[in-house]
């Protein structure tokens, strides 16, 4: 066995072992302190991997149980809430959003539909209004800032990634719907029943369980924020609140507790790859109805697909997922959907080979390539033609 095999816990089909090795590489590198990997096939884990460790001191090594800030990752959870209530008849994506958040009816945005939120076209990437320090922790401050937000471009015109703000907008509305935070319906309706390890809002004994997230390194793919007339709504879509990102707070109690679905769900790769490999087959998980394959398919449909008004580069969105493109392919479907999230943790469903992909770790880099990920990919590809 080699030196860098050591460090990996775990199993994997014999065929993928080449997905072990190079998961062993990344930690004995230092390119990753902790990280995690799972692969799902025909609802079957043919990869679960983990290693390295929880913590920046390499004290704390990473566990079968460990989970993890996967930012990002959280807004396909967040769209999977909202496409349930569609499939349950409770909410209709072409509806104004004011139907079921009155309140929202402000600053010309009555007709505002549904669909805008989960295709990043609300144009309510940011508030405009500087909030206080702490602000994330309060829900109301937030969803109230955004209810009362005039649209940054022409809803529908564009589409810019709402890079904190969409789980708000979304969660709310399951909120107004259902009477339930957005973290206690996940865990009610879908997490806790299917045995899904993902958090919105962490009780605190689960705190023994989390990986610290470190501070993400540099990459030569990382560009500087760009100076324009949009410049305010770029900035504070990252940083209004100053910590909305999680800056500086990411591994506080307070942080772990608070509810910021775009942002801190907590979870591991083997959730993420189970409940992927729901939507990479009948939308059934153990038993439990994630969602329905005609919402499935809806959901894969490209609804959007250009330049990004906030990120300013290509992008391409499902309703709420984002999916592959020839910028970031996720494999070689062309139907494959899916979330990064920042540092590189990703998520993604592939209904053409019914394969589901999880990965999770405490460093990462900058950038959106995370070419790292991809090369995983591809040998776990180049894997399931062996089999």
């Amino acid at each position: 066995m080699a030196e860098s095999d050591a460090i990996i816990d775990g199993q994997c089909e014999p065929a993928f072992e080449r997905v072990r090795d190079a998961l062993a590489e990344v930690l004995a590198s230092g390119f990753e302190v902790g990280a995690a990997l799972a692969v799902y096939v025909d609802g079957t884990a043919v990869v679960d991997l983990w290693g390295g460790f929880a913590d920046a001191a390499r004290t704390r090594p990473w566990q079968r149980d460990t989970i993890v800030n996967l930012y990002s990752v959280g807004k396909a959870i967040s769209a999977v809430c909202a496409l349930r209530l569609v499939d349950a008849g409770l909410l209709d994506l072409d509806a104004p959003v004011a139907r079921y958040w009155p309140e929202f009816a402000q600053a010309n945005k009555a007709r505002l539909p549904v669909r805008y939120l989960l295709t990043h076209q609300a144009a309510l990437p940011a508030i405009a209004r500087s909030l206080p320090s702490g602000s994330w922790r309060s829900w109301e401050t937030i969803t109230e800032g955004l209810a009362a937000q005039a649209p940054w471009w022409e809803p529908g015109a564009g589409h810019g990634y709402h890079v904190n703000t969409q789980g708000f907008l979304i969660g709310e509305v399951v909120r107004r719907i259902t009477g339930k935070t957005f973290g206690a319906y996940l865990r009610e309706s879908i997490t806790r029943p299917a045995g899904i390890d993902f958090f919105v809002g962490l009780e605190p004994e689960l705190d023994l369980r989390c990986a610290d997230v470190l501070p993400m390194q540099p990459s030569p793919e990382t560009a500087e924020l760009q100076v324009s007339g949009l410049s305010l709504m770029r900035l504070n879509a990252y940083r209004n609140p100053p910590e909305i990102s999680g800056t500086g707070v990411v591994n506080t109690r307070s942080w772990r507790a608070a509810e910021v679905p775009s942002t801190n769900g907590h979870g591991n790769a083997r959730a993420v790859a189970r409940l992927y490999s729901a939507l990479a087959g009948t939308g059934v998980l153990d038993g439990v109805r994630v969602l329905s394959p005609e919402i499935i398919a809806r959901a894969g449909e490209e609804q959007v697909y250009g330049e990004d008004i906030v990120l300013q580069r290509p992008t391409r969105f499902g309703l709420g997922f984002q999916l592959s493109m020839a910028e970031r392919r996720l494999g070689p479907s062309p139907r494959a959907f899916g979330h990064f999230g920042a540092g590189g943790s990703l998520g993604f469903a592939d209904p053409d080979s019914r394969l589901a992909f999880g990965y999770a770790m405490n460093q990462g880099r900058g950038g959106w390539q995370h070419k790292h990920v991809r090369h995983m990919i591809d040998l776990v590809y180049a894997a399931l033609g062996q089999r």
